[in-house]
């Protein structure tokens, strides 16, 4: 007996297997959604979008700088990037002062196409973000994603291992990169190897002053979040009254300071943990103010006659202004015995205008 059967009807019988297969082992085993013939074949789609998130994932530097981006999206002004190595596992701890994420939301970001940009995506130096896809393609190339601790409007932490042996990063991951200043003030980061520095540099340059980023140990970043809010020199943010970041500040003991740690996702030990209580451990500067220390300022040209609102005093008018200030200080000198051994000198600054009288006493 013949039997004779068309393309069609092999399809056919394909997808009916093929849906025998997932009903018994579970839509995870099978990768094909339909068999063309020829060795072609048709993938699932979510056979697709792993295969697109093992892609997206090249280095550790990736997922460093995406998980920065996603804080930046989120409405951070201030991102902490706590890294260490754990034998040649890398773990980062992003925290962030954020917007949060809703306890039912904070396994599902996790997923493909899962994003708060239904109607706007942002475009950067790194490429179209709000696709959805960044925190799923860690999760596929990571050993652990996950969000720590996080709630609506009090900010998140979120903690990734990752095996370098699988997912490389930069060998070199203690140089500083290098920055330069441009004639017009602007910063460029063009010398160092593109490792966890320089990706937290560039982000900070290019997120500009709106967002503060900090990159240490975990026991760097434990000490900076316990001192969060209280600096007024304007190094460190200001911190709400609750919230992911405020954890650390009401810590007094070394012991308070580890369980804070712990529901954080930092890895700190109690040795450490009192290191940061005596202050042994000091705060962070933020990321790209701490290397650009040594970077002198750009040459300025002084005017005396301008200041930076654009105030103009002509020469002739500084002059008549001087010479009436002669007149004023002759009754001075003779009642102090003091002489004026040149005529004054003006200067106009932002906020005043200075004059200083060079004199001798008699």
């Amino acid at each position: 007996m013949v039997v004779v059967t068309d393309a069609k009807s092999d399809r056919d019988s394909a997808r009916e297997f093929l849906c025998f297969i997932e009903s018994a082992a579970g839509s995870g085993h099978v990768r094909v959604e339909e068999h063309l013939g020829d060795g072609f074949v048709r993938l699932r789609t979510d056979e697709a979008e792993r295969r697109q998130a093992k892609h997206d994932i090249r280095r550790v530097e990736d997922i460093v700088i995406e998980l920065l981006r996603n804080a930046r999206d989120a409405g951070a002004s201030a991102i902490f990037v706590a890294s260490t190595r754990d034998g040649s596992d890398r773990l980062l701890t992003i925290i962030d002062n954020g917007s949060g994420i809703p306890e039912t939301m904070q396994d599902l970001i996790f997923e493909p196409r899962v994003t708060t940009k239904l109607d706007t995506m942002s475009m950067d130096r790194w490429g179209v973000h709000g696709r959805g896809m960044a925190l799923y393609s860690i999760r596929e190339n990571a050993s652990e994603a996950r969000v720590v601790l996080s709630a609506p409007g009090e900010g998140t932490s979120i903690r990734v291992r990752v095996d370098t042996e699988l997912i490389p990063e930069r060998a070199d991951q203690s140089t500083i990169p290098r920055i330069e200043r441009a004639s017009d003030g602007s910063l460029a980061i063009t010398k160092g190897p593109h490792n966890i520095n320089r990706t937290v540099a560039e982000f900070a340059a290019d997120t500009g002053r709106g967002v503060k980023v900090y990159l240490g140990s975990p026991s760097e970043i434990a000490a900076t979040l316990r001192r969060f809010g209280e600096d007024g020199t304007g190094t460190l943010p200001i911190a709400p009254r609750t919230g992911v970041c405020s954890l650390l500040t009401e810590c007094d003991s070394a012991i308070e300071v580890v369980h804070a740690c712990h529901r954080l996702g930092l890895p700190v030990s109690e040795r450490n943990a009192h290191r940061i209580i005596s202050g042994s451990v000091k705060p962070l500067r933020p990321y790209l103010t701490s290397i650009m220390s040594e970077i002198p300022e750009p040459p300025t040209v002084a005017d005396i006659f301008r200041d930076s609102r654009g105030l103009r005093i002509s020469p002739d008018d500084l002059e008549l202004f001087s010479r009436k200030l002669e007149g004023a200080f002759e009754e001075l000198s003779s009642r102090y015995f003091v002489n004026l051994l040149e005529e004054p000198r003006i200067s106009v600054g932002r906020d005043a205008i200075r004059v200083t009288f060079p004199i001798e006493k008699e």
